[in-house]
């Protein structure tokens, strides 16, 4: 079977280089044939001897009778014959060479043998009887196009009323002309023109019913050559200066769609719609745009017709952009409802259109009405809603060139406005979203919060989040369709972060309106689920945390108001919001945020509510927190969270401290409990006017971290025979330099001196490990207390008993 194919296949391809090479030797014969009678037709015209001349014209122009020529070859032979033609009607233009009169001879070629060589005479000799104006030239012109009709050949037709038009188009007799005559003369330069069309358009489209239907293709490619012939009338009737609006809309344009309707031929079709708008003005297209749009639901189903409209509306979109002024002609026009109409009956009338046809329609009078009509948002919902319609009767979309047009279609208004809010009243642009495929609605959700972004556009109001977050679900909830397959971690982040960022912008003065907007954003992506909340939970906290601070003295007794804003309401609502971090889980992001909470309650002096967040964040801490290096961080946060809070009475503030220096020595490694031990000197000493200062626990702390940085040293002596780096010694005499130095009564001389003979004891001891950091770190310290004891005054006085 595939070998009878291939035979089949390369007997083709040879048949049709054999029909080439044929085709090539059939062109060679004709152009040799018009060279061999134009070399006598040139005799003859030098002897000025008129009779041998038409002689030998004629049988050079029996040349292009010939039908075995493709339009791309006869166009070759048409075109050297066509050369000999000027040059013979240059002869005709001068009487006194050849004796005759302009009527004689016009009389005299009508004997010529054959019909196409005669025709071809007579439109020559016709020019010149124009020229001469013997006779008016509507009249040699209606008898040229009548007598055309003698030649129903195709191509042979097709060219010879081409020669007509070409050798016609500067005699019309038009406004203005030199041949214009008496009465209505334009309009017999139009009948003309029209008449030349028609008759050539009837030809082109008899080309689609010859030969068998297994030259089809190739009848379409040659028909498709030819197209220019027949639109070349339509460009010298757009050229006539005659030919005003009036005449336009009456005679012109009904003429030109009765041809292009009854012809019934999807190429001739699309074409002459094409070059209709193409050669005629925008102002008449406007105009008379109920006309032209009343024949496109004529058109046969095949015509492409969302290309034409596309273009009308486009040409008409730059029109309008063109100049202000003419505006009010859209409206007068009623332009949007006209075209808009027209594009429902397209779609109606062509019940099989593919639905990338109908969006690509709807996506071109978007564009024309953002840039005709941008301030009416109602024109372009209306054509939002209409693409509902479309797609609501359709299956999912699955057809990916239509999916690009319905992202086209919501990226036009968020181009054209530079404020996203602009984009959100729109009531149909959600229900076009929701026909996207999953991964597609997230493609476009990023594409809007890309548009907030650039814009730096700010969403002020609880409805417009709403409307917002509803747009963006793609990138806030799992949609119907998303496959954990084509989960790309990369490209999930990246879309976190954007939705951070959009919840960064929320933002409105009135406190009640950004508490409205805070739970309508808490709303939304607290159904986004446990890869979703460690991105999006963070920046809604710090929103909610930004208005407490504006709220700072509001006590929540406010009367009059029946929902107030109030710091206490808003901490409720932070609590429930990071106890879902939990469940992900995500302790050490919900650990962090608790103490956030904490350090704004502190600051609105709520001490219940700090507290209750302090004690959150110790339950995470003993039931969540297992890796050992997240425990230290984890410490180490809550302790200088801790320090920097004064809203605590005595109890409570002894109950969290005495947590803190709990866990501090229950850390894994040793190391790290002495510097969560240290650090928890200074929940004992705060510098602040008000803070608090107890020395002896300073002290204990203190004490108790160099027992654990000795015992540190001894395990190091007998896991490695060695006793490790001084390290820890040197940093806990800078916690004594410290609070020294800031009048600690329990920090004492002496036992700086102590812990300075202690190092320099450790350093010099045999199994002391060399290092280098250590070292310096400890050189560095001692140059300190040189440098305090150089400054003079009573700090030089409490540092001068101090031996280094």
């Amino acid at each position: 079977m595939n070998c009878h194919n291939h035979n089949q296949s390369v007997g083709s391809k040879m048949m049709i280089s054999d029909a080439m090479e044929d085709e090539d030797k059939w062109l060679a014969e004709g152009i040799a044939g018009i060279q061999h009678n134009a070399f006598y037709m040139h005799r003859a015209l030098d002897a000025n001897n008129l009779r041998e001349a038409l002689k030998y014209s004629a049988q050079l122009l029996s040349e292009l009778r010939t039908s075995r020529l493709s339009p791309h070859k006869y166009y070759e032979l048409y075109m050297r014959a066509f050369d000999e033609l000027r040059k013979l009607e240059m002869f005709f233009k001068e009487e006194e060479r050849h004796g005759c009169s302009v009527m004689d001879l016009y009389e005299l070629v009508q004997h010529a043998g054959n019909i196409l060589p005669r025709l071809y005479l007579l439109c020559t000799v016709g020019s010149v009887y124009i020229k001469s104006k013997e006779a008016p030239a509507k009249d040699v012109l209606k008898d040229l196009v009548e007598m055309c009709r003698g030649v129903q050949h195709p191509i042979r037709g097709l060219f010879l009323r081409s020669y007509l038009a070409q050798i016609s188009r500067d005699k019309l007799p038009d406004i203005g002309s030199e041949y214009e005559g008496d009465g209505d003369t334009v309009m017999d330069a139009v009948e003309f023109v029209l008449q030349n069309f028609s008759e050539m358009n009837k030809l082109w489209v008899r080309m689609e019913h010859q030969g068998p239907a297994r030259v089809r293709d190739k009848m379409e490619k040659e028909r498709n050559e030819l197209r220019d012939l027949v639109g070349k009338n339509l460009h010298v009737l757009s050229q006539i200066e005659g030919i005003d609006l009036d005449l336009y809309k009456e005679t012109v344009l009904p003429r030109i769609l009765e041809q292009v309707v009854n012809c019934k031929d999807e190429l001739a079709q699309y074409y002459l719609m094409d070059c209709l708008i193409q050669v005629f003005p925008d102002e008449y297209h406007l105009q008379t745009l109920e006309t032209l749009l009343g024949a496109c639901p004529q058109l046969q189903p095949t015509v492409d017709i969302k290309t034409v409209l596309s273009q009308l509306m486009e040409r008409l979109s730059s029109y309008a952009a063109s100049s202000p002024e003419v505006l009010p002609e859209f409206l007068q026009v009623e332009a949007f409802a006209k075209l808009s109409s027209a594009i429902g009956k397209v779609i109606e009338t062509q019940g099989d259109m593919p639905i990338v046809g109908a969006i690509t329609l709807y996506v071109s009078l978007l564009t024309f009405t953002l840039r005709v009509h941008p301030d009416r948002l109602d024109y372009v919902d209306q054509v939002l809603g209409s693409c509902v319609k479309i797609l609501s009767n359709k299956p999912k979309l699955e057809d990916s060139r239509a999916t690009k047009q319905v992202v086209a279609l919501l990226s036009a208004p968020l181009e054209k406005y530079s404020d996203i809010v602009t984009s959100l009243t729109l009531s149909n642009y959600p229900r076009v979203m929701d026909h996207l495929d999953a991964g597609t609605n997230k493609i476009m959700a990023m594409v809007i919060i890309q548009s907030i972004m650039t814009n730096q556009a700010c969403v002020s109001s609880a409805d417009k989040v709403e409307v917002l977050f509803e747009l963006i679900k793609g990138l806030i909830k799992d949609l119907e369709g998303d496959s954990d397959d084509e989960f790309d971690e990369e490209d999930f982040n990246e879309e976190q972060n954007s939705v951070a960022r959009v919840i960064h912008v929320l933002y409105n003065d009135d406190p009640e309106e950004m508490l409205k907007i805070i739970c309508t954003v808490r709303k939304h992506i607290m159904t986004g689920g446990p890869k979703r909340l460690p991105f999006t939970v963070p920046p809604l906290v710090f929103s909610a945390l930004k208005l407490i601070r504006r709220l700072q003295n509001q006590d929540g007794d406010v009367t009059g108001e029946e929902d107030p804003a109030t710091p206490k309401k808003i901490f409720q609502l932070l609590n429930q919001t990071i106890e879902a971090l939990s469940y992900v889980p995500a302790p050490e992001l919900a650990l962090r945020l608790y103490l956030q909470c904490a350090e704004a309650a502190n600051d609105c002096d709520l001490e219940p509510v700090a507290y209750e967040f302090f004690t959150q964040a110790f339950v995470l801490y003993e039931e969540e927190i297992a890796d050992s290096k997240a425990q230290v961080t984890a410490i180490h946060l809550i302790i200088g969270t801790l320090q920097r809070t004064s809203v605590f009475g005595v109890e409570n503030r002894d109950t969290l401290t005495h947590k803190a220096t709990g866990y501090s020595a229950k850390l894994l490694k040793k190391p790290d409990q002495c510097r969560a031990v240290y650090a928890c000197s200074h929940l004992f000493w705060v510098d602040d006017q008000d803070g608090i200062k107890d020395g002896e626990r300073v002290l204990l702390c203190l004490k108790r971290a160099l027992r654990i940085a000795n015992a540190a040293q001894q395990m190091a002596n007998v896991t490695r025979g060695s006793s490790g780096p001084v390290t820890l010694f040197v940093e806990i005499l800078n916690k004594y330099l410290y609070y020294f130095e800031n009048g600690n009564p329990q920090i004492t001389s002496g036992a700086i001196q102590g812990l300075i003979e202690l190092i320099k004891t450790e350093m010099q001891s045999d199994t002391a490990t060399p290092d280098h950091i250590s070292d310096a770190f400890f050189a560095c310290t001692l140059r300190y207390i040189q440098f305090q004891k150089q400054k003079g005054g009573a700090m030089g006085e409490k540092f001068d008993t101090i031996k280094v």
